[in-house]
């Protein structure tokens, strides 16, 4: 995607660092992670330092390399300040998620910047919804809302399975935080995406639909 901006080369060394930190210091590793008995005894820095702290190196990768490719887009429309509101708001509801489906597993944790690069994805696709993405595996070029659809539909699953070590939850709130910043930051998407903005809501309906129901 060419140059990084500074905003994103600090960002990715502040993961680097901190999952460096955290792969050697078990002690570090445990003070800051997403933990909610941690965080229900008041220790809230856990929902902001958890995002910079990643499981090994193949983790940590996948999330820089996946921000590496959706920044720039994102960047090119909002500038850094509201880049980083998107990030860092996306972090933070990713966390919101997680807490509210699992407040009453105090031993629950969790780690990883998958929140905040969700909701960067999330707010790619909404700039540019006619962009192509190539996945390991499929041969053809995939529409970026077709991705980003089938990515939550594909959370929602995970997160009623309860099957895997994935943080499916904060995927799915950072996707979320990462749609409604982008459209209070960019309103003028409704006058040029209206549809898009629709299509892409959809997986948030049947979420919101499937917890009143009690079905997760």
């Amino acid at each position: 995607m060419g140059n990084l901006d500074l905003v994103v080369i600090i960002i990715i060394g502040a993961n680097i660092l901190m999952s460096l930190k955290g792969f050697n210091d078990f002690s570090f590793f445990e003070k800051y992670k997403f933990n909610i008995g941690g965080i229900r005894r008041g220790e809230q820095i856990r929902m902001l330092t958890s995002g910079f702290l990643h499981v090994d190196l193949t983790h940590m990768f996948f999330n820089m390399f996946t921000l590496y490719f959706f920044a720039p887009v994102v960047l090119s429309f909002v500038g850094n300040v509201k880049f980083l509101i998107v990030y860092f708001g996306s972090l933070l509801m990713g966390n919101l998620f997680s807490l509210f489906f699992h407040k009453d597993e105090y031993y629950y944790s969790a780690v990883g910047a998958s929140g905040a690069v969700s909701g960067i994805i999330y707010a790619g696709i909404l700039f540019r919804p006619d962009m192509s993405l190539y996945l390991m595996f499929i041969p053809i070029p995939i529409p970026a809302y077709v991705f980003g659809i089938a990515y939550l539909l594909y959370s929602i699953f995970g997160m009623k399975k309860r099957s895997d070590n994935i943080g499916h939850d904060a995927h799915f709130g950072g996707a979320v935080g990462g749609y409604i910043i982008t459209l209070i930051l960019a309103p003028w998407l409704f006058q040029e995406n209206l549809l898009m903005i629709g299509l892409l809501a959809i997986p948030i309906v049947i979420l919101f639909v499937l917890q009143k129901l009690g079905k997760l």
